[in-house]
Order: C-alpha cells, then sequence, then structure tokens
C-alpha cells in the first residue's frame, strides 16, 4: 500500500513534519508551485525551522528523494550479504525495490517529475547515490555469471538498466486500488527477472 503523509502530526519531530508536509504539497501542487511559506504553515512551523533543518526548497526535494535511496541501499547491503544462493538474494532485492518503490510512490513521482529543478551540484549527487546502488545491484548479476547461474551473454549493466526502467515506470502505472498489490507485483517482477537470466 502506497504511504501516505498526509497531515503530519504535531508530535512528529519537525524535520520528519516538514518533509510530511512538503511530500505531501509537491505531490498534490508540483514542486514549482509550492511555496515555502505554504510548507511551514502547513508543518505548523517557522521559515526558520526549515532553513536550520534543510536550508532551501530544493533541500527538501533533494530530502525526498533520498531518503528512499538511502532505505533501498541499506536493504540492498543486507540482502547482499546473506548467506544464500545468489538467485535467492536476487530475487529478494528485486522484489524489496519493487515494494520499497511502491511504498514511498508519491516520492518517486515528484522526483522523476522535478528532478531537473534541482541544483546541478544536487543532480549530481542523486545521480551518483544511484549508481552506486546501481552498482551493488549488477554486482549480484556478476556473481550469478561468474558463478554459472546466469546465462553469460546478457550484459549486467544492460540486464540492470531493463530492470530499473521497468521498476521506475511502476509511478506511471500502478494504483493502490488496482488489481495487484505491491507484493503481487514484486513478485512478478522478479520471476521476470531471474527468468530473463537464468541458465535453466
Amino acid at each position: 500500500m502506497t504511504t501516505q503523509h498526509g497531515s503530519a502530526g504535531k508530535t512528529a519531530a519537525v524535520p520528519q513534519r516538514l518533509l510530511a508536509e512538503a511530500t505531501r504539497l509537491f505531490a498534490d501542487r508540483g514542486f514549482d508551485r509550492t511555496s515555502v511559506q505554504e510548507i511551514v504553515e502547513a508543518a505548523g512551523v517557522t521559515k526558520g525551522a526549515l532553513y536550520h533543518y534543510f536550508g532551501s526548497k530544493d533541500d527538501l526535494l533533494h530530502e525526498v528523494y533520498a531518503r528512499v535511496l538511502r532505505l533501498q541501499t541499506e536493504r540492498l547491503a543486507a540482502i547482499a550479504a546473506l548467506e544464500e544462493p545468489v538467485a535467492d538474494r536476487v530475487r529478494k532485492a528485486a522484489a524489496d525495490v519493487v515494494v520499497s518503490s511502491i511504498q514511498n510512490l508519491d516520492d518517486t513521482k515528484i522526483f522523476f517529475r522535478s528532478i531537473h529543478q534541482l541544483s546541478p551540484d544536487k543532480q549530481r549527487a542523486v545521480r551518483s547515490d544511484r549508481r552506486h546502488y546501481h552498482e551493488m545491484f549488477r554486482s549480484l548479476i556478476e556473481e550469478g555469471r561468474d558463478t554459472g547461474v546466469f546465462r553469460a551473454e546478457p550484459v549486467p549493466d544492460l540486464v540492470v538498466d531493463f530492470f530499473f526502467g521497468s521498476v521506475h515506470h511502476l509511478a506511471v502505472w500502478y494504483r493502490p486500488d488496482g488489481p495487484l498489490g505491491a507484493e503481487q507485483v514484486a513478485e512478478q517482477f522478479a520471476d521476470l527477472l531471474l527468468h530473463s537470466i537464468r541458465t535453466s
């Protein structure tokens, strides 16, 4: 089920309230049509509080995406370190990124709609972090190829690009009230990936 940020509770920590309200407003109105004043009023804080924690509206947009990517990177690292067959780890990693993307669908939509509005430095930082995540995922594909579990012919970089292109497209078509839940979509995505690269 997609995370509903809604109105942030007044007992939540200030940074979380600011992020929750910024995410809601960016999703509803768009990044460029949301003012700092609207964000701080919705969060029940002052502009000074926003600038203390985030520095700018640009920083808020960056954090919307970065927090999801941090979560996904931590979980991928934990999955990759498991003492399990590589095919099982790839299945878990593939399913996890689908579920976590669906659970944070608003964040993903906002980011891909608004990344061009980040400063060049922040765009480079985000792309670097995302590249690191993809390289971790690619290492699992390479491990499977090198041990004969996965076919030799698909280029690992292309496997990763193909799979994550599909994951990023979730923001376009997935609906929480649709016929498939997050776990069902994740299972089918993982099956499609493994069927395309396994030797048998």
